[in-house]
């Protein structure tokens, strides 16, 4: 668990630095240990033995996809997602319309635009999208 806390603030960070430093280490690992691990299912892509990128999703919904930034652009997080893929005939997930690799990544793999929003209902008043992939 402190290791996924790790892959998703170093990558966050990496894609989104201007909403980087929002949460401490321990924040993140709290918020992986009693929300992520208590109402998803997660699954981790190990290189070397070590965890690199992971996957948490609850009934169609992908929660978090997160690559290490130099562990990206070699087919994990396309793996990953063959995995929920797999397992549901449809998934959803929100990314922020700045994030243009993320989009770009969801869109490559057959996800369509179904909403965008201003982010006044976001944590960070970021603007986001929700997507949607359908079998």
């Amino acid at each position: 668990m402190a290791r996924v806390a790790e892959v998703h603030r170093s990558a966050f960070d990496d894609r989104l630095p201007w909403l980087a430093g929002q949460h401490t280490p321990d924040e993140d690992r709290a918020y992986f240990s009693e929300v992520v691990f208590a109402d998803a299912t997660a699954w981790g892509a190990l290189v070397d033995g070590e965890i690199v990128g992971f996957i948490a999703l609850r009934d169609g919904w992908i929660d978090h996809l997160y690559v290490l930034p130099g562990s990206q652009r070699q087919g994990l997080g396309t793996e990953l997602l063959a995995l929920a893929k797999e397992k549901f005939g449809e998934l959803e997930l929100w990314t922020y319309q700045r994030n243009a690799d993320a989009r770009a990544f969801y869109t490559s793999q057959g996800f369509e635009i179904v909403r965008e929003t201003d982010g006044r209902e976001t944590g960070s008043n970021e603007p986001d999208v929700l997507l949607r992939w359908r079998r």
